[in-house]
């Protein structure tokens, strides 16, 4: 039986309401979208390609990309291998049961294929995690309690009245918690937690909560590191990822609204002004938010080229998406959500 390892806060009710609030305009937004599909897909490989960042691989935005694409890509086979095999598990995510041991194991034996010998099994060994310091800043449960801990964890989710968006963030804390595999933990805690809320709300599927993670990725630290000091209370977690979860669902608008997919008319001007890719629609995204980047920024933060960046930027202002007020060293960019109209 699993004993509780997290106190309820008044705060999580609104957060909660905001959420449900988000995902009515998402919805709104989806059905309207003239290119779903291509917004979802891209979506879904930031988020793989940030999970797997978070652990260390190397891989740009574009090289993950052409590996989810199943294209050759020049790289560490390791990290090529580690996207691949993400990418898979998230594919498959539609035939996994959140509530089976069983199932988590398989999903685990797809993420971890080829790069361990103990995947898709419990570990048999003792683990410590480290800090760039070389300092322990946890222990995983010991080995020997690995089976059960993880069953009564599953039974509790399946037969818990609390709010699946609270169950899934305790969840993803108690995998990182227990630490139940010789390696992949992390990912499988975000895995798990996107899976527990695809479930419960489908448009969840395809949310960069991943990203956002990526994003914040100190933050994402210091609340487990919370979480588990003095004592174990899993609160703190839950009320970041709460705040995570909701962060993805206003970037999916953004880039819903900033790339041109938030409506029937707005294809028609893509259709006009040429269609965007990816890179387009990541510069479009990040400019909105912080107009005075410069070329070297969006480069750092796409991951491409800054020559590439500046040809992307060429043709944007060339098909009517951007403009640029004042001068190269101090000036801002204008981002035109339609053509002729800014986004002040």
């Amino acid at each position: 039986m699993m004993p509780e390892f997290f106190t309820q806060q008044s705060d999580w009710l609104g957060k909660v309401g905001r959420i449900y609030a988000l995902l009515e305009r998402v919805a709104m937004s989806d059905a309207n979208a003239a290119n779903l599909l291509e917004l979802r897909r891209q979506n879904r490989i930031e988020a793989v390609h940030s999970s797997t960042a978070i652990e260390g691989n190397r891989l740009t935005l574009e090289e993950a990309t052409a590996v989810a694409n199943g294209e050759a890509v020049y790289a560490p086979q390791r990290d090529v291998l580690e996207m691949a095999n993400a990418t898979a598990a998230y594919e498959a995510m539609e035939t996994f049961d959140p509530y089976s041991v069983a199932d988590f194991l398989r999903a685990h034996s797809i993420v971890m294929q080829g790069l361990v010998a103990e995947s898709g099994a419990f570990r048999t060994v003792e683990v410590d995690i480290v800090n760039a310091e070389n300092e322990v800043v946890h222990s995983g449960s010991r080995a020997f309690k690995v089976p059960q801990l993880v069953a009564d964890l599953f039974e509790w989710a399946a037969t818990t009245s609390d709010h699946p968006l609270v169950v899934s963030s305790a969840m993803h804390f108690m995998i990182e918690q227990i630490h139940p595999f010789r390696d992949g933990n992390g990912r499988m805690g975000r895995l798990w937690q996107t899976l527990i809320l695809s479930r419960w709300n489908p448009l969840l599927a395809w949310m960069p909560i991943e990203t956002l993670i990526r994003h914040n990725q100190a933050g994402y630290y210091v609340a487990l590191q919370a979480s588990r000091d003095p004592e174990i209370d899993a609160a703190p977690f839950v009320a970041f990822m709460l705040d995570v979860i909701e962060a993805s669902l206003q970037r999916h608008l953004e880039h819903a609204t900033a790339s041109g997919h938030d409506g029937v008319n707005d294809g028609v001007n893509d259709g006009v002004n040429g269609l965007l890719d990816a890179t387009d629609r990541s510069i479009i995204a990040a400019l909105t938010g912080e107009p005075n980047l410069a070329a070297a920024d969006l480069a750092s933060s796409t991951g491409k080229s800054r020559r590439t960046i500046e040809r992307h930027l060429a043709k944007l202002v060339r098909n009517g998406r951007l403009s640029r007020e004042g001068s190269d060293k101090t000036g801002v960019w204008i981002v035109k959500t339609k053509k002729g109209s800014s986004n002040d």
